[in-house]
């Protein structure tokens, strides 16, 4: 479909998913080459923040190789469409992370403010490392210091829908990723 609405607005496509699909393996491809040394005994979690990463993190799990336990946090910002500037837990990161190697898995990364705070909270957990893999990053409006260490995606600052991410709750099962269509 070129257009879809949801609720009152109407988004037009942005990137098919073919786009998504081939961003998705050559991040796998270098999750598999960083974590190669991930072992049973000491397994990489993928910490996925819901609700918008889900689709993304399912679609790691199906192309990453190596030992990995799933976790996961939900932390939000959006309101709408836009950031309200406040990080709000509503569930909070798992206990037992203290010594371990953690991926973030995010859908989209702009103002960087639930990064900064995932970050922050691992950091008090005392992980042994933390990094972030995102399928889209908000170049533009990204000002923070944390570093992103996968980014499947760069995108101009857009309000987008589809593959995870939401319009007020609708629209995270389009395969596609569809923009505001002004």
């Amino acid at each position: 479909m070129e257009k879809i609405t949801l609720h009152d607005k109407t988004f037009r496509l942005f990137i098919p998913n073919q786009d998504i699909e081939k961003a998705i393996d050559a991040v796998a491809l270098q999750l598999n080459q960083d974590y190669a040394d991930s072992t049973d005994q000491d397994p990489a979690i993928l910490l996925c923040t819901l609700n918008g990463a889900v689709i993304f993190a399912a679609e790691l799990l199906k192309r990453v190789n190596f030992p990995l336990v799933l976790k996961a946090c939900k932390l939000s910002s959006y309101q709408g469409t836009s950031s309200t500037g406040v990080v709000k837990t509503d569930v909070p990161l798992p206990n037992n992370l203290e010594g371990k190697r953690v991926i973030i898995v995010e859908d989209i990364v702009d103002t960087g403010n639930t990064i900064v705070a995932m970050t922050e909270q691992l950091r008090q957990k005392n992980v042994k490392d933390a990094r972030v893999c995102t399928l889209l990053l908000k170049k533009d409006v990204y000002d923070k210091d944390v570093k992103l260490d996968y980014v499947a995606m760069e995108i101009p600052n857009r309000f987008i829908v589809g593959f995870g991410l939401d319009y007020d709750e609708l629209g995270r099962n389009i395969k596609d990723i569809y923009v505001l269509d002004d």
